[in-house]
């Protein structure tokens, strides 16, 4: 399922002849970047601007503390298609070769299409296009000694290989790539790019404006002001 094309980047995104900028693809997550890439777009595009740690990408994709967390599967509860309604991009059907693209969407989508996922309304948390974190990838995690508090944003090792990323694609299916909830997680090299993986910009600072709309509806639209960025 995956095939190559030479000449591929961000801005020519299905080769050459296809363009990032042109028409509705302008409204789709930036992919092939690498990590080096997405790391130093962030740090251009804002001040502080940095790609997000693997513990405040599931913060984020966990939702307002309120949300009880740890019944959730996926950033709006327990159920990948509640109601029968979808709220990812995924791969539906038999994979890899019979995608019936039942959300809509038999690639990339979007950034906009299935509304925001959670009370912080987020968009494309899970599903759609893989994600890039700060953190070097490890498959074990240190557990805090009984007694003592949760640690504080914790980070991978300070060096490795591969980098942790976060979110699952529009190529994850659950008899394959059952990665499309907030805890699953894969790794990939810092030059990787490819057609479904992209980032989202994180920034440190105070605590985020408080907003709380009715997202469990199906809000459409942000508070005047607020701003979803995932590239």
């Amino acid at each position: 399922w995956w095939v190559r094309v030479d000449g591929a980047s961000w801005r020519v995104p299905d080769g050459p002849g296809s363009d990032a900028l042109a028409g509705t693809r302008a409204s789709h997550p930036v992919v092939h970047m690498s990590w080096a890439d997405a790391q130093t777009y962030c740090a251009w595009a804002y001040a502080s601007g940095r790609l997000p740690t693997e513990a405040e990408w599931e913060h984020a994709a966990r939702g307002p503390e309120e949300v009880p967390p740890r019944r959730y599967r996926y950033p709006w509860g327990r159920h990948l298609v509640p109601d029968g309604v979808h709220r990812a991009n995924i791969f539906q059907g038999t994979f890899p070769r019979g995608n019936t693209a039942e959300d809509g969407y038999a690639g990339a989508a979007p950034v906009l299409a299935f509304g925001p996922q959670n009370g912080y309304g987020l968009y494309n948390m899970i599903g759609n296009v893989w994600e890039w974190t700060a953190d070097y990838w490890t498959a074990t995690h240190e557990k805090p000694r009984e007694g003592t508090p949760p640690r504080q944003d914790p980070q991978g090792p300070p060096r490795g290989d591969e980098r942790t990323k976060k979110g699952g694609s529009y190529m994850c299916h659950k008899s394959y790539c059952h990665r499309y909830r907030i805890v699953a997680r894969s790794q990939n090299s810092e030059d990787t790019g490819t057609s479904n993986l992209g980032f989202r910009c994180a920034k440190s600072g105070g605590p985020p404006e408080a907003w709380r709309e009715s997202w469990r509806e199906g809000m459409t639209k942000s508070p005047e002001g607020a701003t979803h960025d995932e590239l």
